[in-house]
């Protein structure tokens, strides 16, 4: 082949311009320190970078954003938890001074206001939050766990179906003390007081279910049964053998239906009353029997009743129950009639085909029945406070007056009933501080075994952490080796690539300067 000067000259002119090409692509890789420009520089390694930045930004997204929200919520979680648990290991410890017989009843009453305090702190925590969203209420995190005050005011009605079970059930004592009822100094000569005797007063065992709240709506029916929701989301409620709704009494005070109830059990006769009032359920002991023989005892039972009168810091039944909210206006809305509350579980996306529980329900952390002891406590308090003043005012009536007058005898026999229903008031007492102990320390167990769950979560979540942590780095030292160039190898090629376009310009100078004239 014969070898032309034109031919010398394209070949020049080509190997100069790709030498300026391979400039332009090391400057490109020198300045933004990567190895491709565009996919088409090199397709496999394209892929690969965006396979592995897809990655590294999953990662990044899980590591940075994710994970930290999840242990945010974790630790308020936490913090709410822990200083339950003290608020309630306060509450074992006065519950447990109470519980001294020696205690007056001053005594029983600075404790006892010391326990509400506590019971207010051990609510209002529940109203914690992360960035708006209340903690312990499940899916309905712009719902606070109590009423406040604002919502209190409102009036709005709650019918709603507690489900309790045969261990739900407790017996409280009754003492008999009608006869006695406004005792005092001044009218101890009154007619309807001149036949009280020691034999009058009588103390009974009662059973009863105590419902969540108190204050209840009279006017409206009780029911109980088991209950479940047909197709169309109504509650249908079926009555259990032996047990009829329509034979609740509903009682116009607690005195009225402890007394029904004492009656029912000396006659042994089959007898329910629903006292309003204090929101108490009470079987005769026929009844319970009747009960307890038609029912297992993990049988749940469906309790129904309304309630429409809230004070500030009640829990809201839609955390907890079965409920069917009326407004002022007429409207209703329903909770819980088609998932079941317990199974409002929030999760974070905290890895891949990893999540995490972030939240303690509300049930599980905070119990009804912490409030219910401490007003079961205070009518009991209120009721020893009551016959003691009418023991001490008849104690100086009698020390007034002339042994062996009419007057003497009669106010000896009205402070000998004073003195056995003090005695009854002062054991009823005693036990119900007791059985307080039992049961705030049930609360301060639940709410451990709530702690502990949550700092397990929170264990885990680290564990996690670290992990994504690492994969990050290693993901991303990946995406360095795949996409990142060598800038210490550029810099020698983009070096020997200017001297090679230096040295062939200098050639193609040359080769440029030959003509037919030289020649010639």
């Amino acid at each position: 082949m014969r070898i032309t000067n034109r031919i010398m000259e394209n070949n020049s002119l080509y190997n100069i311009n790709n030498n300026k090409i391979l400039q332009d692509k090391l400057s490109t890789q020198m300045s933004t320190t990567k190895k491709l420009t565009r996919p088409s520089d090199d397709p496999v390694t394209a892929i690969r970078a965006l396979r592995l930045r897809t990655s590294v930004s999953e990662l990044t997204q899980y590591y940075e954003k994710n994970a930290p929200d999840a242990d945010s919520w974790l630790s308020i979680t936490e913090g709410a938890l822990s200083t339950n648990a003290e608020v309630l290991t306060d509450l074992v410890k006065k519950a447990g001074k109470a519980a001294n017989k020696k205690k007056g009843v001053e005594d029983l009453n600075i404790l006892l206001q010391e326990m509400k305090t506590l019971r207010n702190e051990y609510y209002s925590t529940g109203n914690v939050d992360f960035a708006g969203r209340y903690v312990f209420t499940g899916y309905r995190t712009n719902t606070t766990l109590t009423f406040t005050e604002e919502d209190a005011a409102k009036g709005d009605s709650y019918s709603m179906t507690e489900p309790v079970k045969l261990k739900d059930f407790d017996t409280t004592s009754y003492t008999n003390m009608s006869t006695l009822a406004g005792l005092t100094k001044s009218n101890y000569n009154d007619a309807k007081y001149d036949k009280v005797t020691e034999q009058d007063v009588t103390n009974s065992t009662i059973h009863r279910i105590r419902l969540s709240y108190d204050k209840l709506d009279s006017a409206a029916a009780i029911k109980i049964g088991t209950a479940t929701v047909d197709a169309g989301g109504n509650e249908v409620f079926k009555d259990i053998q032996g047990i009829d709704s329509a034979a609740i009494n509903t009682a116009a005070s607690a005195e009225a239906g402890y007394q029904q109830i004492a009656a029912a059990n000396k006659a042994g006769t089959v007898a329910m009353a629903y006292i309003p009032e204090t929101g108490e359920l009470l079987f005769s002991d026929k009844a319970y029997e009747t009960l307890s023989k038609a029912v297992k005892d993990d049988t749940e039972i469906s309790i129904n009743y309304t309630k429409s009168e809230w004070e500030k810091g009640d829990l809201r039944p839609e955390h907890y129950f079965r409920s069917t909210v009326t407004k002022a206006d007429g409207t209703k809305t329903k909770f819980n009639f088609e998932a079941d509350v317990n199974d409002q579980v929030i999760e974070y996306d905290v890895g891949y085909n990893q999540t995490i529980r972030v939240n303690t329900m509300a049930n599980e952390a905070f119990s009804h029945g912490l409030n219910r002891d401490i007003e079961d406590l205070e009518r009991a308090l209120s009721s020893l406070q009551e016959i003691s003043a009418t023991m001490t005012d008849l104690s100086r009536l009698k020390k007034e007056l002339t042994e062996g007058t009419a007057d003497y005898e009669k106010v000896e026999k009205q402070l000998d009933a004073a003195t056995k229903a003090y005695n009854y008031a002062r054991e009823n007492i005693h036990t119900k501080f007791e059985n307080s102990i039992t049961s705030m320390q049930g609360y301060l167990d639940d709410t451990n075994i709530a702690v502990t769950d949550n700092g397990t979560r929170s264990s885990r979540l680290a564990l996690i952490s670290d992990r994504l942590m690492d994969q990050k780095t290693t993901f991303k030292t990946l995406q360095s080796e795949n996409e990142d160039a060598d800038i210490a190898e550029v810099t020698v090629e983009l070096t020997s690539s200017k001297l090679t376009y230096e040295a062939a310009l200098m050639a193609t100078g040359k080769i440029l300067q030959t003509s037919l004239m030289n020649y010639i």
